[in-house]
């Protein structure tokens, strides 16, 4: 695919069509929203591995009222619908919103999908844009790889700082944050992203280029160039923050308190039995005792 008119030797860090600044919606062009779809399989390709291990955290946490903060076209709502939960879905983008409300049009004679909430929401704006319940969310949940869709503008996390503030602020007291990201310290060691995926089951990739953007010395931003085999165009382009494991944990132990009961897994197992994951999840506790300047 030439995913824009412009010559060969010219960087493009994202699909046509797509908003460059702020809180950008990366799948507004609707193409990277359709094949996205084709790169995570159908409704039942999340793999056993990361349902188990998402069912069984759920369970320990005795879970029921879950805000999934990204869920795109909806296949991880659908999947913890269907095993009881009670789900609040929203995204920041309105074409992958698509797939999420077709779903429970599709689904609406079942009361557990009559009920379904879904919202348009941007994190920065979380609190206004979705209703929390009395008392706060059992879990946020913030899977696949999205929260680093979200590229630092300014220079200093301040919009990460703020997205993780507004996370906390969903919570109930005790209530947990289960939140991923790729192993970009992998990427940023290796050029080049893992090709195993935890998550999808999904027959379509082809390929995965990488390119590393570094300002002043320091990596600023990563661009994956996905290369669908499908008839038509599967190609798409999604620009990522480039998170370390340091980072990203420093800016949770900011926002949830330095005390806040936090895990992280590697790939669905202890950290320190996957040296080399292709993604880390963290799940991180918001304290009973923490002020939430976010309620004043």
């Amino acid at each position: 695919m030439s995913p824009s008119p412009a010559a060969d030797n010219v960087l493009v860090t994202q699909s046509p069509g797509v908003g460059a600044s702020g809180l950008s919606d990366q799948y507004a062009d609707g193409k990277a929203a359709k094949n996205w779809e084709l790169y995570i399989g159908e409704q039942d390709g999340r793999t056993l591995n990361y349902k188990t291990f998402l069912l069984n955290l759920l369970k320990q946490k005795k879970a029921e009222n879950i805000l999934d903060a990204a869920c795109g076209t909806g296949v991880d709502s659908v999947m913890l619908i269907e095993e009881g939960y009670t789900l609040t879905s929203s995204d920041a983008s309105d074409k992958m919103l698509k797939g999420a409300y077709k779903t429970r049009w599709d689904r609406r004679r079942e009361p557990s999908f009559f009920d379904w909430e879904i919202e348009e929401a941007n994190w920065l704006t979380l609190p206004q844009d979705v209703r929390k319940p009395v008392g706060g969310f059992d879990v946020v949940l913030c899977m696949g790889n999205s929260f680093p869709h979200l590229l630092d503008e300014h220079g200093d996390l301040r919009d990460h700082k703020k997205c993780f503030e507004n996370f906390m602020g969903m919570l109930k007291p005790g209530g947990v944050l289960i939140i991923d990201h790729r192993n970009y310290d992998y990427i940023l060691k290796h050029g080049r992203a893992p090709k195993k995926n935890i998550y999808y089951n999904s027959k379509h990739i082809r390929d995965i280029r990488t390119q590393v953007i570094y300002e002043n010395n320091a990596p600023k931003q990563i661009t994956l160039n996905y290369t669908m085999d499908v008839e038509e165009d599967g190609d798409f382009i999604l620009s990522y923050q480039p998170h370390t494991l340091k980072s990203f944990t420093g800016l949770l132990k900011e926002a949830f308190g330095a005390n806040a009961k936090h895990t992280i897994y590697a790939d669905f197992k202890r950290i320190e039995d996957e040296p080399e994951p292709a993604f880390y999840i963290h799940v991180i506790e918001k304290p009973a005792n923490k002020f939430n300047f976010n309620q004043v």
